[in-house]
C-alpha cells in the first residue's frame, strides 16, 4: 500500500470512531437490522449476522447494545426497512470514491452525497464509473502486538481456512479472501483465538493516487468528512494514498 501501514490507518479510523461512537454504533445498528431481516436473529444460522457482531465487538460496542439491536430487528415487524444504495464518483485530481449507504429515504441520501462531492470540488458519476478500479475482497488485519502466533503458522492457518493471500507488514499481518469465503476464514481465525484489528469485506484499490496540492488535500478531506458525518453512509472507499 505504497509504504504506509494498513494497521496505522485502522488505528486512526478507530480513534476517529471513538470520538464519534454514536456514528459507528448507528452504522453497525443498521447492519444488524439488515442482517437479521435477511437471515434471522440466530448468529449460529446467519453468517452475515456473525460477521456484523464481530465488527461490533471490534468497535467496542457493548454486548447488551448488540443484543437489543438483534431483538428489536427480530421482534418489530414495523421497524424501518433500510435500502442499500451505492454511489460512485471522483474527488480532486481524479481520485476514485465509492460510497455505500443504507437509508430509509433514497432522495435525501442522494442529495447529501451529491452535496458532499460538490463542496469538495468533486462530482458523482454513473454506476460503475470507478468500481472497476477496485477489487471486492475480504480483508482481515491482525496486529503483531496482539498476535502470539508465529507468522508461518498464522499464514498456514489462514490459507487452510480458505484465504487467498497472506502478507506481512512491519506492524501487522494481512489476510485476503474471496468475499464468499470471508465468513468462514474469519470464523476459523476467531476459533483459533486470533485477535483481529479489523475484519470486513471491502473494496481494495488496484492503484493509489497521491495528492500533493494543499487545496486538493483540503477538498478531499472535506468530501470524506461530510460523508463521515452522514448517518446514511455506511462505508466510504477511495484510492487516495493518505
Amino acid at each position: 500500500m505504497s509504504g504506509h501501514s494498513k494497521f496505522a490507518n485502522i488505528k486512526h479510523k478507530k480513534e476517529k470512531n471513538d470520538a464519534a461512537k454514536g456514528k459507528i454504533f448507528t452504522i453497525i445498528g443498521r447492519e444488524i437490522a439488515v442482517a437479521v431481516k435477511e437471515g434471522g436473529p440466530d448468529p449460529a444460522n446467519n453468517s452475515k449476522l456473525r460477521d456484523v457482531i464481530a465488527k461490533a465487538k471490534s468497535n467496542n460496542m457493548p454486548n447488551d447494545t448488540i443484543e437489543r439491536g438483534i431483538k428489536k430487528a427480530a421482534g418489530d415487524a414495523n421497524s424501518v426497512n433500510y435500502v442499500s444504495a451505492t454511489y460512485e464518483g471522483y474527488g480532486p485530481n481524479g481520485t476514485a470514491i465509492i460510497v455505500d449507504t443504507l437509508t430509509d429515504n433514497k432522495n435525501r441520501t442522494a442529495a447529501n452525497v451529491r452535496n458532499a462531492f460538490t463542496k469538495g470540488k468533486g462530482n458523482v458519476g454513473t454506476q460503475g464509473c470507478v468500481s472497476f478500479m477496485f477489487d471486492r475482497k475480504g480483508q482481515i488485519i491482525i496486529a503483531k502486538e496482539e498476535c502470539e502466533m508465529d507468522a508461518d503458522d498464522l499464514m498456514m492457518a489462514a490459507l487452510d481456512a480458505g484465504a487467498e493471500d497472506f502478507s506481512e507488514e512491519e506492524d501487522s499481518f494481512e489476510v485476503i479472501t474471496d468475499p464468499d469465503s470471508f465468513s468462514d476464514v474469519r470464523q476459523a481465525l476467531e476459533d483459533a483465538g486470533i485477535a483481529m484489528a479489523s475484519a470486513e469485506v471491502t473494496m481494495i484499490p488496484q492503484n493509489y493516487v497521491t495528492l500533493t496540492e494543499e487545496q486538493d488535500i483540503a477538498n478531499m478531506n472535506k468530501i470524506l468528512d461530510l460523508l463521515d458525518a452522514d448517518d446514511d453512509v455506511q462505508q466510504v472507499y477511495h484510492n487516495w494514498d493518505e
